[in-house]
């Protein structure tokens, strides 16, 4: 008899008749109608891999540069400082793991990880724990009607303008706004259980002499002050 292809499933039936003793050899030769030397064959295949037929994944090609080592390492550097650039990336690679790659090979390498570029989250080192935890324990020594949260915002000509737009690829994203600052506006308030009081709009900065009598009169209506 030629050669013939053998499907998967009757090389499969062949293995699990025999793994579980359901059948003599010679009659499940009979019943898949191969030979004693095919199954064997297979049978070691499946012992080394798992499966009864070899799996071609993607397109054969050059063999990668960077191992699971190489790549643990690149994640690791990620992790550590996420504002690298790919070719400060590199250049630590081929510093500390002595492997030159293309700046295009550490892309692909992080875009197979899940990492992809994002807006960096920008947290202040000078925050300290203990001291939250201290203001914390000082802020809940008040009632909630005692409290009260101020803060200021500003606008001029230019506030309206967005950033980001959206056009067809390969075409600039225009629209005309305003370039000179014009006439700038600054609005306070202050936040409190019953709402925004004591605002106040002035033209320019707001002096802090001004915000330092709000909260005076504020603490004064709320009993704060003797």
């Amino acid at each position: 008899m030629g050669n013939r292809r053998i499907s998967r499933d009757l090389k499969l039936c062949a293995i699990q008749l025999y793994k579980r003793g359901l059948l003599d050899l010679n009659d499940i030769l009979d019943c898949v109608g191969f030979s004693e030397r095919t199954f064997y064959r297979v049978l070691e295949f499946w012992r080394e891999t798992g499966d009864v037929v070899p799996h071609h994944y993607g397109l054969c090609g050059r063999k990668r540069l960077l191992m699971h080592d190489d790549i643990e390492y690149l994640v690791h550097l990620v992790r550590h400082r996420p504002d690298y650039f790919l070719d400060k990336l590199t250049s630590l690679m081929q510093d500390n793991r002595f492997i030159a790659v293309h700046l295009s090979t550490i892309c692909r390498e992080l875009t197979r990880q899940g990492i992809s570029l994002k807006k960096l989250r920008r947290i202040a080192r000078e925050r300290s724990p203990q001291k939250r935890a201290g203001f914390i324990a000082e802020i809940g020594e008040y009632s909630p009607e005692q409290l009260g949260f101020i803060d200021e915002t500003s606008k001029d000509n230019r506030t309206v303008g967005r950033s980001r737009g959206r056009a067809k690829k390969g075409r600039r994203a225009t629209r005309r706004q305003p370039f000179v600052r014009g006439k700038r506006l600054t609005a306070t308030g202050l936040l409190t259980l019953d709402g925004m009081v004591a605002t106040t709009v002035v033209e320019g900065s707001h002096p802090r002499s001004h915000l330092s009598q709000r909260l005076v009169c504020f603490w004064a209506l709320n009993g704060i002050l003797s």
